[in-house]
């Protein structure tokens, strides 16, 4: 425990002590005020120190974050059977061993229940105050980092894509003035005109690589251009097909994907005259598709690799659906996931997260509810035994309340942490698993 903990348990010896001192004490001598100040701190000090201890102990071993139901059950189990010893030894000290007004078979015989009775309750209040206290600073440290993660990993995701896209920029440039280079030893009139159309395509560059996604629609229209660049280099050493379904052209890739994948066929595959590359364009189920026939070009020099990879890394940070790449000994295929929306990359689980939110959020509610009724039962059960007792009444009037409200207790417990709402939700799924088979 820690030294604030020490100074609250001081104070409120001394404020018990006060009060038993002016209510219940006939003689106001200083004497007096000391032996009740000590009983007071003696109660204080064993009944807040073990429950503290207890509580620190179930904290480090069992955190309310992560094993809840385990630790509420526990804590229930711990209160009750501490607090019983801890008080009964107190009470013995205080009656047998301080006040000597009572024997040892005296104080176990039953003379003192109703006594121990009620401080139990009095602790168990106490106890109970501690362990609701540590549930909500548990609960409120929990979302604070939790929201405080979000935010991180929103940043870092959105981090991570920004650098993606901007190396899409200079990659582009760089491949394109290495074909246009080309084009002016082989070709200057069509280096002219692959120069005019580059300026073209280097517009929808500029415009698309701050988008997370594009339509299928403005991805082929792009792509189309783009081919007719590489067919003003290339001519008929390279053909184009794209068979696309008018359905998909709605839906959204990620931006420049196509001509990413484009370069890669290029790069890697030989292409003349006699061979031409044959490159297809279009949609298989939920995925478009880019494949080519396989004419391996020796590589004299080892690829960056920034062309696929960073599509499948954007992809990542955008959905759960994977970029998938088929290759045989003929053909190499590449399909990209058509997506049906725009999804937040920081947020890809927004759904399931905020149902899992609810359903934490009503677990939370469950069990505040719970600890909520069990402070009440130990506040107003003591207060009732004490009305009882002081009042010297023979017919013993608290049993009924305290057995009954006990009962709702103990019933309320079982519901959160037993057999309720959990149980009937797994025999409701158990019962729809089998009418499905």
């Amino acid at each position: 425990m820690k030294r604030k903990d020490f100074i609250i348990l001081l104070w409120i010896s001394l404020a018990t002590a006060f009060f038993f001192f002016f209510f219940f004490n006939q003689e106001m001598t200083l004497e007096n005020f000391a032996i009740t100040f000590l009983i007071s701190a003696m109660y204080s000090f064993i009944i807040g120190v073990g429950n503290g201890v207890i509580n620190e102990f179930l904290n480090k071993k069992f955190p309310w974050s992560e094993e809840t139901k385990k630790r509420a059950i526990l804590s229930i189990i711990s209160i009750v059977i501490a607090n019983f010893v801890l008080v009964y030894l107190c009470n013995y000290i205080n009656f047998v061993i301080i006040q000597k007004v009572a024997t040892t078979e005296r104080f176990f015989g039953g003379d003192y229940n109703f006594r121990n009775w009620f401080m139990i309750n009095i602790a168990l209040l106490i106890s109970a105050f501690l362990h609701a206290k540590s549930f909500m600073s548990e609960l409120s440290k929990t979302s604070k980092k939790e929201v405080v993660e979000q935010k991180l990993i929103a940043k870092s995701a959105n981090a991570q894509f920004e650098s993606l896209k901007n190396q899409l920029d200079p990659h582009f440039l760089f491949n394109s003035l290495n074909v246009l280079s080309s084009l002016i030893d082989e070709n200057p009139s069509q280096a002219q005109k692959f120069t005019a159309s580059m300026s073209k395509i280097y517009r929808y560059v500029l415009e698309q690589k701050d988008k997370e996604l594009v339509t299928i629609e403005d991805e082929i229209e792009f792509a189309k251009t783009y081919c007719g660049l590489l067919k003003t280099r290339f001519e008929d050493s390279v053909n184009f097909i794209f068979d696309v379904k008018e359905d998909y052209l709605r839906k959204f890739v990620v931006p420049l994907s196509l001509q990413l994948l484009l370069e890669n066929c290029i790069k890697h595959n030989l292409a003349t005259s006699s061979k031409p590359l044959l490159i297809r364009i279009f949609t298989e189920g939920d995925t478009l598709c880019i494949e080519n026939n396989l004419q391996i070009r020796e590589q004299i020099k080892e690829s960056a690799g920034i062309g696929l990879s960073n599509i499948v890394q954007r992809y990542s940070l955008l959905t759960k659906k994977n970029v998938f790449i088929e290759k045989s000994e003929d053909y190499f295929k590449v399909k990209l996931p058509i997506l049906s929306e725009k999804p937040n990359p920081a947020s890809i689980d927004t759904k399931s997260q905020d149902k899992a939110y609810e359903r934490a959020k009503k677990r939370v509610k469950e069990i505040k509810g719970f600890y909520g009724n069990l402070i009440s039962y130990c506040t107003v059960i003591p207060f009732l035994i004490f009305v009882n007792l002081y009042t010297r009444n023979n017919y013993y009037w608290f049993w009924w309340p305290l057995l009954g409200w006990g009962v709702g207790v103990a019933s309320h417990a079982f519901q959160v942490f037993g057999i309720g709402i959990s149980w009937q939700e797994k025999k409701i799924q158990e019962i729809m698993d089998k009418q499905k088979k």
